[in-house]
């Protein structure tokens, strides 16, 4: 494992400066500075409130992660960072920091893609992803469903949400039911008390057809339903009205990410992102996979969020690959598209 570079990752694009430290694919740091507390008076992430959080927390996140991984900056053999997409202002942050690391240590840089990196984070946990993948990407910010012949040179996009991302979905049904801020983990934590049968909020794009997503409508279902029942003078059940949102959105997610996996022909599928870390989606998904003779990867909740052992990974499976390290003046790319891997 000596032999293998080691790879510094850094990912600063939304409200997590994370730091990782990858040899080969042997994961020896993951350290992570959250700025969510700062944002959650506000019901959401402010982007300049993130920037200026990412700024204060690089150095000493960074020298968190050699201390875990028992190395020195002389011992970097790569520097990766997340180019995009993701908020403009937190990627500049990240991006300026890797060009000044990968600079003063004489090391090439790798700029990399937010979501393929989340993709390649699970070989940190279950080895090589067989090739191809079905990917199904879930998070604040996206859902997507990706075809994966080969993470570090080709990813191709299936679909993806036509409004409302999955996770921006729950944070929103969250601050109905008022929920704390961010919204995923505490529907998740009220769901187990209420049932998913509850209330029959409908389905977006449920059978169009397509491989693309839709969870405006369903977030507006539920704000109506919770209206109506206050109107009424009644009380909200915030339980069943939580398992019941929940249900309709991971039966869409599983439901879209199998017909993926039959129309391409595909047997094996990873879910990624932060709203993989969600308990039904995983027990759902792992349901009609063993049902449809597919086999699921979803690494632990720790990998799914936004971390710094994502980015370290891409980066260091693109060195494996021979693919060249990216400029120096590589820019910030707020939409940078999934199909670009690397920068």
């Amino acid at each position: 494992m000596a032999d293998e570079p080691l790879v510094l990752g850094i990912e600063t694009s939304c409200d997590e400066t994370g730091v990782g430290l990858v040899r080969g694919s042997t994961l020896l740091a993951n350290a992570i500075a959250s700025s969510v507390e700062e944002h959650a008076r506000f019901g959401g992430v402010v982007p300049e409130v993130a920037s200026r959080a990412h700024l204060e927390a690089m150095t000493p996140t960074v020298e968190r992660a050699l201390e875990q991984a028992g190395v020195r900056f002389s011992d970097i053999d790569a520097v990766a960072v997340t180019a995009g997409p993701g908020l403009a202002g937190a990627l500049l942050v990240g991006v300026a920091a890797a060009k000044a690391y990968a600079m003063g240590l004489g090391v090439p840089l790798y700029g990399v893609n937010h979501l393929a990196a989340h993709v390649a984070v699970d070989q940190l946990e279950h080895g090589p992803l067989p090739k191809p993948t079905i990917a199904l990407l879930v998070s604040g910010g996206h859902s997507s469903l990706l075809l994966v012949p080969d993470v570090a040179k080709d990813v191709i996009s299936l679909g993806s949400t036509v409004d409302d991302a999955a996770g921006e979905a729950f944070d929103k049904v969250a601050r109905v039911l008022g929920l704390p801020f961010p919204g995923g983990p505490h529907i998740d934590r009220a769901a187990t008390q209420g049932s998913g049968t509850a209330v029959a909020f409908p389905r977006g794009k449920y059978d169009d057809g397509t491989l693309d997503f839709s969870f405006s409508g369903l977030k507006t279902a539920v704000a109506r339903w919770v209206e109506a029942k206050e109107r009424e003078g009644g009380s909200v059940p915030v339980a069943d009205v939580a398992a019941s949102f929940q249900e309709a959105v991971v039966d869409v997610l599983t439901r879209k990410a199998l017909q993926a996996c039959r129309q391409y022909g595909v047997q094996d599928l990873l879910i990624g992102g932060g709203v993989a870390a969600n308990s039904r989606l995983r027990a759902l998904a792992q349901e009609r996979c063993d049902a449809a003779g597919v086999r699921l990867r979803v690494p632990r909740p720790g990998l799914c969020t936004d971390n710094g052992a994502m980015i370290a990974a891409l980066g260091s499976e693109l060195v494996a690959s021979g693919i060249g390290p990216s400029a120096l003046d590589i820019p910030a790319d707020s939409s940078l598209p999934i199909t670009t891997v690397h920068v």
